[in-house]
């Protein structure tokens, strides 16, 4: 019979239900026939899963014949369908027939099935993974069967079988065609927990062995196979993974000859796609299932505990901003990064200040790196993290913002950050600004929640957001355009913000003014409307607004001068839009405004400040503007101008003040006005001659020579008439009211200050046109002398008056540009020519005294607020230069002449000029590290003298140049504590030492210049005797500052502690101590409090770092647990040597202290306070290793155990004996108060306040004596779990509790005990009584000869 109609026989039969004749006609077929057969009506796609019907119907599995036929039957057809020749949907009918009928196979058949498809996939031959759907089928009804099955030489249940099977499977070597096909499968099979997490990790594994494109989907079918359970498995296996990758990522970029060829990573595009892939992959089935997203916020948070450098990395925090999305999960996702984010910060700081804790963790881990480079990554498509960035920058802008103190901003935007929240905030805006460069669709959102925010948040500190605004527009200004209704939404709420805000706002948005001419005109309305306002604040923004439109709108023929740029404004925007085609509208514009602002001259004082400071950069920018400016100037001083040349004084006074009531208030910024003219006119002279050797211009010359000659002729004639003028003539003089209780006082006051600032205005003036005149020279000298006089007399009346207000010292009028040229001339000028007129200012001390101490204010001024008054005062790079100049000159002037040379000479009054020069850099040198640190190599490189005019260096050694310069004053200390008694300069040598701690900041830890620093530092604390106690204070700070970041400062405390011992003595007055002298510079005068106090503030860092590793010691415990690792067990060796030795030298030192004669006070109460801190870390130490014996992963070190016995015998005896010392040396001073009592009964006060200081002094002994008893406590509990007796170290404590013994008490009152009735004072002392044995019990453990 021929297959074909063999076939047709098979299906007739079926057809017809003949089941024997089937059954018979099936059994003469060979399995070759059978397996070509179903071969050929497959490949022809006709009819086979009839034929397969009609087969298994003439096989049934009561037989075993049919049993075998249908297991041949299935083997074919796994071989047919995986061989690929088959269309689709055959091979899906087939295989759907197939599963239909596995259950009706007995379990033996199935377990053989099951195991040949184990050994194909362990072959490799399974190529698309079709028939899978048969095995999951086949391994779920081998589950189910309750038949035993034959296994090796024994039986295993169905379910067993099956376990056995999936462990075989995940054993062995997959295809990597199959894993995910493999994967699939697994989700249609019943697993228990262990055999999931089995499957779940090979999968994982499999993750290194597929290309990278393979990895979403796989990463989707195991995201649907943890619905079963495994969710933690899972998340974290996808994390480790992609952070693995980005690692090697980044150590190729950063090296990329040192990785092989076979290691070579993907392209970077590539790696983020698919990472984007499936962080949406992640998010879809979270969206289907919560649990996903609960486990991933978990996993997060308990890594973050352990080891935050395995789970946070950049794949993760995208993966985790994603899911923020979802409002379920928001608040948890932000709660958890601002608290990774501040930890982080916290754990940097503390690893920055300590070389100890640097060496055990080398690795720094930085959360604010990440976040970053998160934004970075998101430029490659992430649009689903966008959102969850924004959201979080805000978040951390918001939770972190500045807070007010007394009414004003307590963090500023300049200067650095060093707080971990002002760090936080800082973060944030940085998110925010990347996060708006790299996605461009989501940028008018930002700027318009900005934006929001500045106008929501006016009332609390909002500069981070103004700074953030500014440098949003700074890096991409015509972005503004698309908000400008809600630019014009904010000017409307300007005249309700804070001056400095709408300056800062103004100087944002002033790119969009440019472009817009609608925003523009919105602007002027406001600003028009602020001007006539009610509102002083209101006013004044108006001007500042006007200023910036006049500075920034230019006008046709403006000279454009380098000189000029100015550090805000049109740098914004590269080119200036209306230069070319509206210069004519610029200019009517601009006279309009200016018409505006003349009407401001009537107005108040502060308005007219704010005018006459803005002109001078007007003018710069809009020289074009000057005649109108210059010609406004001129009408306003001759309000007050006296134009009879005889007449003194030159200026009417009365005319600058006006009274309301019986109040007088300053009307006219005198001086103001002045040193506006002053420098407009010296940059007005400066750039006519420019222009006229430019271009020669003869028409206008006439009016503008007439305001110029007007102008000098008046500045000249003031000058004369003042320096003729006496104080009478401007009704002050010593007997003058300068009270400020008083209206006359009040304008007295108004009238000297005026007189002082036109003094100074007039004495800039003069020595710059004076070009080296000695008439000039002397005039300026006429002219300090008038200001030195007023300014006595202020002194002096302040004194008297002890006002705050009086005694603040009025900011001088000189420039910062003006002072830096002057001290020059004075300091360095060698020239030949200058020698004569400079040798008139050069022979008043006072004049270069003044000098100085101006620049000192210059630069205290540059330090709080960023910015100095006058030409170029907000312009950081022409400011730095200025600083440069200036440090140079006092540099010099420091290190030519020393002080002692300049006292010998004579003894004046006041501060001399050398030490005012070193008080000088110190503020110079903190400000250029507050304010410039990027520019430090330039700074250090402007002070090298020898190397004047050298050629700009490619790298800056900045540690060898700092060491140089500390080089110079390490020689002035040294000189200074060698002198004698009375030339001893205290303040100098302190000075001297603040600028070398200064400095030392600068070097480099690791550098051989910061090891010889801090060798020098030991020697001079252990060679000079020092009594001085500022001096003492300021050296043994720099040791330790020094000492923390060269190794950890325990055994320094040690030994400081022994001395301190060594000069106040025992607390039994009847023991000798040894003087083993370490230290000179701690002796009987600064013992105590000073060097009391650092030492313990020292311990109490010590402590504090201590308290931080015990925390990590934790958490890497937990780690261990859970992971088993070997890394995490040898982390956790070297932590806890480290904790033990650290806290065993340091019991060594407390235990000096505790028995030193302390005087009562400071000491004392920060002893206790100190002990107390000690015993609660210890505690926490003992927790720690109890946790270690519950769990059962180890036992107690011998290092405890020296360290409990350690305590036990040289610290908890001695601080009962020292509480009992502290409280005799109170009952003394009680005791002596009661004395007095009965003497006087009128001091009652000092009564009281004695017993209040007792009080508050005896306060910290109940919380110390609690932490010891704590301590105890947990010491039994720690005992009983380990099995070592640590108790045996510890004496029993006194009884400390309340309740009355009744048979103690009656024998007492019968025996009338007089100590008894002593003590009864102090009952209220939870330390009451101390047993005489127990108080003495110290003296035997001393190391002290008797």
């Amino acid at each position: 019979m021929t297959r074909a109609t063999m076939d047709q026989k098979i299906l007739s039969l079926a057809a017809e239900d003949a089941l024997d004749r089937l059954q018979e006609c099936l059994q003469n077929l060979k399995e070759s026939e059978l397996d070509d057969l179903i071969t050929k009506q497959a490949v022809k796609g006709k009819e086979t899963a009839v034929l397969l019907r009609g087969i298994f119907k003439g096989s049934p599995c009561s037989q075993q014949n049919g049993v075998l036929r249908r297991l041949q039957v299935y083997k074919h057809c796994i071989q047919l369908v995986e061989s690929g020749d088959l269309q689709l949907d055959i091979a899906s009918e087939i295989i759907g027939l197939l599963m239909l009928e596995a259950r009706q196979l007995p379990g033996a058949a199935l377990a053989e099935l099951a195991t040949l498809f184990v050994d194909v996939i362990k072959g490799g031959s399974l190529s698309n993974g079709k028939s899978l759907e048969l095995f999951s089928t086949v391994l779920t009804a081998l589950a189910t069967s309750k038949e035993s099955l034959v296994y090796g030489k024994g039986e295993l249940s169905g379910e067993e079988f099956k376990k056995q099977l999936i462990n075989t499977l995940c054993s062995s070597r997959w295809n990597h065609q199959c894993v995910i096909h493999l994967t699939s499968m697994f989700r249609d099979i019943p697993l228990n927990a262990e055999e999931l997490q089995f499957v779940v990790e090979k999968v994982l594994r499999m993750f290194s062995k597929l290309d990278l494109q393979e990895i979403p989907p796989l990463v989707y079918q195991l995201l649907l196979l943890s619905a079963k359970g495994s969710k933690k498995t899972v998340l974290e296996g996808i994390i480790t993974f992609f952070n693995q990758l980005d690692k090697r990522q980044k150590e190729e970029q950063r090296s990329p000859e040192s990785v092989d060829l076979e290691a070579a990573t993907v392209p970077l595009d590539q790696l983020r796609h698919v990472e984007g892939t499936i962080i949406l992959h992640i998010i879809s089935v979270i969206n289907l299932d919560q649990d996903l997203g609960r486990e991933l916020i978990k996993l997060l948070k308990a890594e973050q505990q352990r080891d935050p450098g395995k789970t946070l990395c950049p794949f993760s925090v995208a993966l985790v901003l994603s899911v923020a999305i979802k409002h379920r999960f928001e608040e948890q996702v932000f709660d958890f990064l601002k608290m990774s984010i501040v930890r982080s910060c916290k754990d940097l700081q503390f690893l920055q200040g300590s070389k100890f804790l640097q060496d055990l963790f080398p690795q720094q881990y930085d959360v604010a790196s990440i976040i970053l480079e998160v934004v970075e990554n998101s430029a490659f498509g992430w649009d689903h993290v966008t959102q969850g960035l924004v959201d979080l920058g805000f978040t951390l802008m918001e939770s972190y913002e500045p807070k007010k103190v007394l009414g004003k901003a307590a963090e500023t935007s300049y200067g650095l950050c060093k707080m971990p929240a002002q760090q936080a905030c800082r973060l944030g805006a940085n998110i925010l600004l990347e996060t708006f460069k790299v996605h461009e669709p989501i940028r008018s959102a930002i700027l318009e929640q900005v934006l929001n925010r500045v106008i929501t948040k006016a009332a609390s500190p909002i500069n981070h957001f103004i700074d953030l605004l500014s440098n949003i527009v700074v890096s991409a200004p015509l972005v503004l355009q698309n908000s400008s209704s809600k630019v014009t939404e904010t000017f409307d709420n300007l005249s309700f913000l804070p001056l400095d805000m709408v300056q800062g706002l103004l100087k944002a948005v002033q790119p969009l003014l440019k472009v817009s001419m609608s925003v523009r005109d919105s602007l002027i309305l406001v600003l028009r409307k602020a001007i006539f306002s009610r509102q002083l604040d209101a006013r004044k923004a108006a001007v500042a607004g006007f200023l910036l439109l006049l500075k920034n709108f230019k006008v046709l023929g403006s000279l454009t001068f380098s000189q000029c740029s100015q550090a805000i404004g049109a740098s914004q925007v590269q080119a200036d839009i209306h230069a070319c085609y509206n210069s004519a509208a610029n200019e009517a514009f601009c006279l309009e405004i200016l018409g505006s602002l003349r009407r401001c001259l009537s107005q108040q004082a502060d308005v007219r400040l704010m005018l006459y400071e803005g002109f001078y950069d007007v003018l710069r920018r809009n020289s074009q503007l000057s005649n109108s400016i210059m010609e406004t100037l001129l009408s306003q001083i001759k309000r007050y101008y006296e134009p009879e040349p005889d007449l003194l004084p030159p200026l009417k006074l009365e005319g600058c003040i006006v009274a309301q009531g019986d109040q007088i208030f300053l009307q006219e910024p005198l001086a103001h006005l002045l040193s506006c003219i002053q420098h407009c006119l010296a940059w007005y002279k400066s750039t006519m001659q420019l222009r006229h050797e430019a271009e020669e211009e003869e028409d206008e010359d006439d009016d503008y020579v007439g305001f110029q000659q007007d102008l000098e002729e008046m500045l000249e004639s003031i000058t004369r008439r003042m320096i003729k003028s006496e104080l009478e003539d401007f009704e002050l003089d010593k007997s003058a009211d300068f009270s400020l209780s008083s209206g006359v006082g009040v304008k007295n006051n108004i009238y000297a200050i005026l007189v002082m600032g036109v003094c100074e205005v007039l004495i800039e003036y003069n020595f710059n046109v004076g070009n080296f005149s000695k008439n000039k020279f002397e005039d300026v000298l006429g002219l300090f002398k008038c200001y030195s006089k007023l300014s006595e007399i202020l002194k002096e009346k302040a004194g008297k008056n002890k006002s705050s207000l009086a005694n603040k010292t009025a900011r001088s009028f000189l420039s910062m540009s003006f002072v830096s040229t002057l001290l020059t001339a004075l300091f360095r000028d060698s020239a030949q020519s200058h020698e004569e007129s400079l040798a008139v200012l050069r022979s008043s001390s006072e004049f270069m005294r003044y000098a100085i101490s101006v620049a000192l204010q210059k630069v205290q001024q540059l330090e709080e607020t960023g910015q100095t008054d006058g030409p170029d005062g907000q312009n950081p790079e022409k400011m730095f230069q200025t600083l440069c100049k200036i440090t140079r000159v006092l540099l010099w002037r420091y290190t030519s002449i020393p002080t002692a040379v300049e006292e010998s000479s004579g003894k004046k009054k006041g501060k001399s000029i050398s030490l005012l020069c070193l008080e000088g850099l110190l503020k110079i040198f903190n400000t250029v590290q507050q304010l410039y640190k990027p520019k430090i190599p330039q700074f250090l490189r402007a002070l090298d003298i020898a190397n004047d005019d050298a050629e700009e260096e490619e790298d800056i050694n900045v540690t060898e140049k700092a060491a140089f310069q500390i080089r110079q004053f390490q020689r002035s200390l040294v000189n200074q504590l060698s002198s004698a008694g009375d030339d001893f300069n205290s303040k100098e040598a302190l000075s001297l030492v603040t600028v070398i701690s200064t400095l030392s900041k600068l070097l480099e830890p690791s550098s051989p210049q910061f090891i010889q620093l801090f060798s020098w530092t030991v020697k001079i604390c252990k060679e000079n005797s020092l009594e001085d106690a500022p001096c003492c204070k300021g050296l043994l700070t720099l040791l330790f500052n020094l000492h923390v970041l060269y190794k950890s400062p325990v055994g320094l405390l040690r030994e400081l502690a022994q001395d301190i011992h060594a000069h106040l003595g025992d607390i039994d007055q009847d023991m000798e101590v040894e003087n083993q002298s370490h230290f000179a510079i701690v002796n009987i005068k600064t013992a105590a409090p000073t060097a009391c106090v650092l030492v313990l503030a020292q311990a109490d860092k010590v402590l504090e770092e201590v308290d931080w590793l015990i925390k990590k010691l934790k958490s890497h415990f937990a780690l261990e647990i859970s992971e088993d690792s070997s890394q995490a067990s040898s982390q956790i060796q070297s932590l806890e040597k480290a904790i033990i030795l650290q806290l065993g030298t340091l019991l060594t030192a407390y235990h000096e202290l505790v028995q030193t004669a302390l005087p009562a006070g400071s000491c004392v109460d920060t002893l206790l306070r100190s002990l107390s801190k000690t015993y609660t870390i210890l505690t926490s130490l003992i927790k720690h290793y109890l946790q270690v014996c519950r769990s059962g992963q180890g036992t107690i070190s011998g290092r405890l155990e020296k360290l409990v016995k350690l305590s036990g015998s040289h610290l908890t005896p001695q601080c009962y004996a020292f509480i009992t010392y502290v409280q005799n040396i109170h009952s003394e001073s009680l005791s002596f108060a009661g004395e007095k009592k009965k003497k006087r009964e009128d001091e009652t006060a000092a009564i009281a306040t004695v017993m209040a200081k007792v009080l508050r002094e005896t306060k910290p002994i109940p919380n110390l004596i609690f932490a010891i008893e704590q301590y105890e406590k947990f010491l039994i509990h720690l005992s009983k779990k380990s099995k070592v007796n640590l108790m045996q170290y510890m004496k029993l404590s006194t009884s400390r509790d309340f309740r009355i013994n009744v048979s103690t008490l009656e024998s007492a009152l019968q025996e009338n005990n007089t100590e008894d009735a002593e003590n009864e004072p102090d009952n209220d002392q939870t330390v009451a009584a101390e047993q005489p044995a127990e108080s003495q019990e110290p003296k035997k453990k001393r190391r002290r000869k008797k």
